[in-house]
């Protein structure tokens, strides 16, 4: 049996030249022509209904696959987990059972189903064989799958909801006869999506991405969750009417815990784990609740988790339901009513579906009637963002995967992982599942007949790890907390579900035969509920906590880390967590408008106590970081969450990365310059990994990302830690070369723009209400020309097209009349990924979008052709990456920071430098001039050719000036156009 080396970046498995896989590409056509004729020598045979399903499939489907590179009968000899083609698990529709046929998987994960019938069904048209496809596919949220029986191949679109009364064409979006496999056209089409090959190179995923978002597209944790919000609706408006004492509080606990019962129950059901439709026989006798709370209790019995802990629980027993409202609900999670097949809908679904739930709560009126409502800080921040999937992968790979890598599980179970804001458990449930296929593969690959608590086998190749050894994991290794109390639960739900992967009903009653402890594990000492950030010394100011209300005390939700019993205290005396990692709010904690407000107290206790992280505005996710060092191993521990990038550069975070560059021994920078939260207002983000062990020298791995789908640690590029901390503000650019170019601004022989002889910047007129004090004619004596940043192009002569109403004393600000007409000023347009400069010899007023040097001791056209010379751009990027960004903008602090050359006009050389430099600018000017002017289309040819050589020959007196190197030079103009 063999146990592979698994990498989880599908980009990294397959790396072959091209004219191999062209072999491979003929080879599969020859394999599937044999297949071809065989089936057409022999149709009439294969038609009739003798011929059945198990025969097609072994003589025909197999081969076909097989012929598309997959390993359908695992010839490689892989465990179960590792299989590239798995029979799906046994699992019921409506009320008899059977099995999908083929999952095709890379590294475990699954990517598509094939369903086979026998060539006697009539796949085009027959209904069942697509919807029982679709129902599977879409609820393990598959983008495409496959029915086939060889004689035809349909293909589907399963982010479709499936409804039993749908047409059989509904969701298909390819649809082919097996006599038209060997037309090129065909061939291409299944082969450049569904061969193996395909898969690995992204093929897959790329057609199933150009066949998304068509009409009747409805993914199934979207469903889910609008079915989920309707029953909490329904639930939270009929016990706050059945239940006039019930507090808003117990509302939203006894509604989360109904709700996560009845799913827990109808998930173990399609599982096998439990019979099928106890639920539902519930549901269609009299006094639903009452039966309902009895299924509970028995449940609390086998179980004994917290899910049906009733000694805690006295809330739920004592409410009053009607029998309509969890009829409406039970019946609902049911065929032919539901689309869901809860044996395939996995943990990670069910996570992203909760994330979005836990967004709103439940409001009592004045009339005690329920009200659900968007939190206040989700309303703020416009929505919940879920962390994809592939960058959770990645942290824990990066975190768990580097800490137990060569480990025994004796070792391995004195690892400690923390989640500090762990909501659904997104991170904790992909650690835990790491964690799991580890240990399997350690036992298997260590004699597992000897580790007999441990593992068992079903069959040949197939071991699976012990309940016993699968709550010990759970419990040794992983740790959450959060403070929302609704999270929690969510988290427990999520892992323990997770435990309950692969057993069945015969193990869970063997184990209560057996009178072992609870089949679930506890998980009260490992996910809990407080706020990660502030301790009870919160309240150490005399009689504070009188002063605050039961709300305000709930919502603070102090936490004590040290406590033995309520907090982590044995872990904390231990030296803290091995690894910290998650998705940490992204909150700006402020007392001003615009803002979620937080009281005084909270602030500066966050100030107080996190100082590093408050400098200026205190952005929660920088907080967590400082706190996550104070949580980890001093020795050895990992801390690595997901945070916006601003964290790279920004100013008012420089306290926080000159703590993690000082503290830290290694650390690992992954920027992701794209929007990996679609919604949401923030750009890109930044992974941070970082080991907490501090040394005064050593090599930071910097990787920029500039596209989804997987993060492939092949081109990390390094730089010494000490180099980074030489700059100031110790900003993390995301390449070496970066810091070289920067070191010129540092050098003492160059002065800077913001030299206050060299250049005096000033903004444009803030009009405070443009709609009212701008104009496109004169309307008044006090109305004048004004600039914008669009009036204008690089050495091009602005244009005014606007008016202004100048009155200083009704305008906003920025109203300085003899620096705005200043002539011969340098005007830089402010919105922009690029420095764009022109001068005004007329001294025309500018907009606030237009930046003004209006003064300077150098001459304007020398600085000018430094402003809008390639290297200049260059370097101002280094400074602020924004290159290509939508929002980009100038701002003067950045231009300050430019370097200038100094020019000694006793020395010839140097001042026949800037005697070329202004002379091939004055020439620009004219040439700009002159292309603008003309109306002759081959003018216009000839002068922008002058224009580009230049502009070339102005680039080449700059770096000249800077004294690059051919390599430096060669960067540069790689990099700005």
């Amino acid at each position: 049996m063999k146990l592979p080396q698994i990498n989880y970046e599908f980009g990294s498995y397959f790396r072959c030249d091209t004219k191999t896989k062209a072999k491979m590409k003929e080879h599969a056509r020859q394999k599937i022509e044999e297949l071809v004729e065989r089936f057409r020598r022999n149709l009439d045979v294969y038609k009739k209904s003798a011929y059945n399903e198990a025969q097609v499939r072994r003589e025909f489907i197999d081969p076909f696959f097989e012929a598309l590179g997959w390993d359908v009968s695992n010839r490689q000899g892989y465990a179960e987990q590792y299989k590239e083609v798995v029979l799906e698990d046994t699992i019921k529709v409506g009320r008899s059972t059977r099995a999908p046929d083929y999952s095709f998987r890379i590294g475990g994960q699954r990517k598509f189903f094939v369903e086979a019938k026998k060539p006697a069904v009539n796949v085009k048209e027959d209904v069942s064989p697509a919807y029982q496809l679709r129902r599977y596919a879409w609820s393990a949220k598959l983008p495409l799958s496959i029915v086939t029986d060889f004689e035809e191949f349909s293909v589907f679109d399963c982010r479709i909801k499936p409804n039993p009364n749908d047409k059989p064409s509904v969701g298909r979006i390819a649809y082919y006869t097996f006599d038209e496999y060997l037309d090129s056209d065909t061939f291409d089409a299944i082969y450049d999506v569904f061969s193996k090959e395909a898969v690995l190179k992204g093929g897959f995923d790329k057609y199933a991405e150009s066949t998304k978002g068509k009409k009747g597209t409805a993914e199934v944790d979207s469903e889910f969750l609008k079915e989920i919000e309707s029953w909490r609706e329904l639930l939270a408006k009929n016990i706050a009417l059945r239940n006039p004492d019930v507090s808003i509080y117990e509302l939203n606990y006894a509604v989360q815990k109904i709700i996560d019962r009845i799913i827990f129950l109808r998930i173990c059901e399609d599982r096998a784990i439990e019979p099928y439709g106890q639920l539902q026989t519930k549901a269609e006798s009299g006094d639903v609740y009452t039966h309902l709370l009895n299924h509970f209790k028995l449940a609390e019995s086998k179980y004994d988790s917290g899910i049906f802990d009733f000694d805690t629980d006295r809330i739920t027993p004592a409410l009053g339901i009607d029998d309509r409202v969890l009829k409406t609900i039970i019946q609902s999670l049911y065929y032919p009513k539901s689309p869901y097949e809860f044996s395939v809908l996995g943990v990670e679904i069910l996570g992203n579906v909760y994330e979005q739930f836990l967004g709103k709560v439940i409001r009592l009126t004045a009339g005690h009637q329920a009200k659900v409502e968007t939190k206040p800080e989700v309303k703020k921040a416009g929505g919940v963002y879920y962390t994809p999937q592939y960058i959770v992968d990645y942290i824990v790979k990066n975190t768990v995967g580097k800490l137990i890598e060569g480990k025994t599980p004796e070792e391995i179970a004195e690892i400690k992982i923390l989640d500090p804001a762990c909501g659904s458990g997104s991170f904790l449930i992909c650690a835990y599942t790491y964690l799991l296929r580890y240990h399997l593969d350690w036992y298997v690959g260590n004699e597992p007949k000897k580790h007999k608590d441990a593992v068992f086998q079903v069959r040949e190749n197939e071991w699976y790890l012990t309940t016993t050894e699968k709550k010990r994991i759970l419990l040794n290794n992983i740790f959450g907390i959060d403070i929302d109390p609704q999270a929690v639960e969510v988290t427990k739900l999520s892992l323990l579900l997770k435990v309950l992967e692969h057993e069945s009903r015969e193990s869970i009653d063997q184990q209560v035969k057996l009178g072992l402890e609870g089949v679930l594990p506890n998980l009260e000492g490992n996910v809990k509920c407080g706020n990660s950030l502030i301790g009870p010394d919160f309240y150490d100011s005399g009689q504070q906590a009188t002063l605050f209300g039961e709300e305000e005390i709930r919502r603070v939700n102090v936490f004590d880390w040290n406590d033995d019993v309520k907090g982590f205290g044995k872990i904390m005396k231990r030296g803290g967590f091995d690894c910290v990692m998650g998705n940490p709010p992204y909150i700006t904690y402020s007392l001003g408008r615009g803002r979620v407000k937080h009281a005084s107290e909270e602030v500066k206790y966050i100030a107080k106590h996190y100082p590093r992280s408050s400098e200026y505005k205190i952005n929660s996710f920088a907080v967590f970081y400082e706190k996550a060092l104070q949580l980890s191993r001093p020795s050895s521990g990992l801390c690595a969450f997901i945070v916006p990038g601003t964290i790279l550069i920004n100013k008012a975070l420089s306290k926080i990365r000159f703590h993690l560059l000082s503290q830290v021994m290694t650390l690992r920078v992954v920027s992701l310059n794209y929007k990996v939260f679609a919604d949401a207002e923030m750009g890109d983000c930044a992974i941070l990994i970082v080991q907490n062990t501090h040394t005064k020298k050593y090599k930071i791995d910097l990787h920029q990302y500039n596209s989804e789908r997987w993060i492939e640690d092949s081109s990390f590029d390094k730089v010494n830690s000490d180099v980074v901390l030489g700059f100031p503000e110790s900003r993390l650019y995301l390449k070496s070369f970066v810091y070289d170019i920067l070191r010129i601004g540092k050098s003492e022989k160059f002065k800077s723009f913001g030299d206050g002889e060299i250049a005096k910047f000033y903004n444009g007129i803030k009009t405070g209400n443009n709609k009212k004090f701008l104009a496109d004619k004169i309307l008044s004596p006090k109305h004048v020309p004004v600039i914008r940043g669009r009036d204008f192009d690089r050495y091009g002569t602005a244009k005014p097209k606007l008016f202004v109403y100048f009155d200083p004393e009704k305008l906003w600000s920025n109203c300085n009349a003899t620096r705005l007409g200043t002539k011969d000023k340098i005007l830089i347009r402010q919105t922009g990924d690029r420095i764009v400069a022109t001068i005004d010899p007329n001294g025309v007023f500018c907009m606030d979008t237009v930046h003004m040097i209006y003064e300077t001791s150098l001459n304007h056209k020398f600085l000018l052709g430094l402003l809008n010379s390639r290297f200049l751009n260059y370097y101002h990027c280094c400074l602020v990456p924004e290159l290509g960004k939508a929002f980009a903008e100038i701002k003067i602090a950045n231009l300050k920071k430019l370097p200038v050359p100094p020019i000694d006009f006793s020395n010839p050389a140097e001042k026949a430098q800037h005697e070329k430099l202004v002379a091939l600018v004055d020439n620009m000017l004219k040439l700009q001039k002159k292309y603008h002017e003309t109306r002759m289309e081959r003018d216009k040819e000839l002068y922008e050719r002058q224009i580009k050589i230049v502009d070339a020959q102005i680039d080449g007196v700059v770096y000249g000036l800077y004294g690059l190197t051919e390599e430096e030079i060669g960067v540069v103009e790689g990099t700005i156009k």
